[in-house]
This record gives structure tokens, sequence and C-alpha cells, in this order.
């Protein structure tokens, strides 16, 4: 299998791949390596967790404060979004009934639930009553 290098669009030497497969191997026993002194019973000693105990259950607090707060939010946004919909539902009940009121206020309907009364509407202008002193 002959690689190409993709710069120059030439084939490598035989020499260069050589050294590119080894920095790859010794990289990749490099990450081994890691990972079993990373996870080896020497590391993971009863003293090293215990010791890191306290740190776990802060961790795990504020993982519970940031689940909580979350929720709280969530509720608080919901609770939000109920309430303008509360909001916009009384202000059409507001605009209806006041239109309603409007309408029964006119002189026209005041005139024909005072007929039904047996009220009748005056046709002529009120009388000014003037009272004169008398002086001793």
């Amino acid at each position: 299998m002959s690689r190409r290098n993709t710069l120059r669009n030439e084939e490598l030497s035989e020499d260069v791949q050589e050294e590119i497969s080894e920095s790859v191997e010794e990289k990749v026993e490099e990450t081994r390596s890691f990972l079993r002194n990373l996870f080896s019973p020497a590391k993971l000693s009863t003293y090293l967790v215990t010791k890191n105990l306290p740190f776990g259950a802060f961790l795990a607090l504020l993982a519970l404060l940031y689940i909580s707060n979350r929720h709280l939010a969530e509720r608080t946004v919901r609770q939000i979004d109920r309430l303008g919909r509360e909001v916009k539902e009384l202000s059409w009940d507001y605009k209806s009934l006041s239109a309603e009121l409007m309408k029964l206020t006119t002189q026209s309907e005041i005139a024909k639930r005072a007929d039904t009364l047996g009220l009748k509407e005056r046709t002529e202008p009120p009388i000014k009553l003037e009272i004169v002193k008398e002086e001793e």
C-alpha cells in the first residue's frame, strides 16, 4: 500500500512511511500505558477514593442544585405562560363588557328601558325656577 503526500501529490518514500507508522505505534502504546496506569489498582486505592469523597459529594450536590434550578425555571416559565393566557382572556372579557356597557348607556337604549317602566322622555326643555327673597 503506497501512501501519497497530500501536499505534493507524490508517493512517500518507504523510510518516511516507516517513520510515520513507528510514531503512530508509539502514540498508541503511550495511550495504552496511560490508561493502564490511570485505572491500575495502585491508583484506585481506597485511600484515594476516601480522600476524594468530599469532592465527589460536592459535585453530586452541585448536580442536584442544577437539576432543581432547572425544574424551578421550567415551572416558572409554565406559570408565566398560564398567567399570560389568563390575562388575555380577562382582557377579552373586559373589552366585551365595556362594549356592552357603552351600548346599554346610549340614549336610545335608556329610552327603551324607561319606556318599559312607564316613563316617558321629556320633549320640552326644563323650566327654571327662581325664588325671590322679600326684604323686610
